[in-house]
């Protein structure tokens, strides 16, 4: 998450590096699984086992009682609060990137203090973006506030998570769609969290309250 901008968004040095390294480390991931696979089926583990450990990295999900939680409260789909942690930190709660962004939904001070202000959260300090239940309801209330500014769309709503809302102002607002968002890290950005969502919900959908 980000303030409006006038340049390009952030680089995120979390968890959203370069598309080829990431996507190299997939490819590891993937070969580790199969090698790990292979080690059980000779030693008798079942494949169930191994297939719910490769879900587990390639496709993590925790906090999944306070996900349903923020999302029942805030009228949000449980999947895509799970599918944007995913995007902005791989869910790593001591994540941090070098805009000072923090936790799992990468919410930054400024932001998390206008929402602390909002919210009547007198007590808040920022170390508290570490606490993975203030981070998610923190990131879940600024995402439904942009879902509200921009009227339910969700691309705009998701691309000024990433990029500020005054980018998408100048995009379209409202009427935004893919192929106007003007960064192609935010356009990417975006794809990733709408791709994932649907994965959250055809892997997890019994821990998202979607069964």
């Amino acid at each position: 998450m980000s303030r409006a901008r006038t340049a390009a968004p952030r680089r995120r040095s979390r968890a959203r590096a370069a598309t080829r390294p990431r996507s190299r480390r997939r490819r590891w991931l993937a070969i580790a699984a199969a090698a790990a696979l292979g080690a059980g089926a000779a030693i008798g583990i079942s494949r169930i086992d191994f297939e719910e450990l490769a879900r587990e990295v390639t496709l993590p999900l925790r906090h999944d009682d306070i996900i349903r939680q923020q999302a029942a409260e805030k009228e949000l789909d449980p999947a895509l609060i799970a599918a944007t942690i995913y995007a902005e930190s791989r869910f790593r709660e001591r994540a941090q990137s070098e805009a000072g962004a923090r936790g799992l939904m990468q919410v930054t001070p400024a932001t998390a203090l206008e929402i602390a202000t909002k919210s009547e959260g007198t007590e808040f300090v920022v170390h508290d973006l570490f606490d993975a239940d203030i981070n998610i309801r923190y990131g879940s209330f600024h995402l439904r506030e942009l879902l509200d500014r921009y009227g339910g769309n969700e691309v705009a709503a998701l691309a000024a998570y990433n990029a500020g809302p005054s980018h998408v102002d100048e995009w379209g607002g409202s009427s935004l769609e893919l192929d106007g968002i003007g960064f192609p890290e935010t356009r990417a950005y975006v794809e990733e969290v709408l791709d994932k969502r649907q994965e959250y919900r055809d892997n997890y959908a019994d821990d998202l309250g979607l069964g």
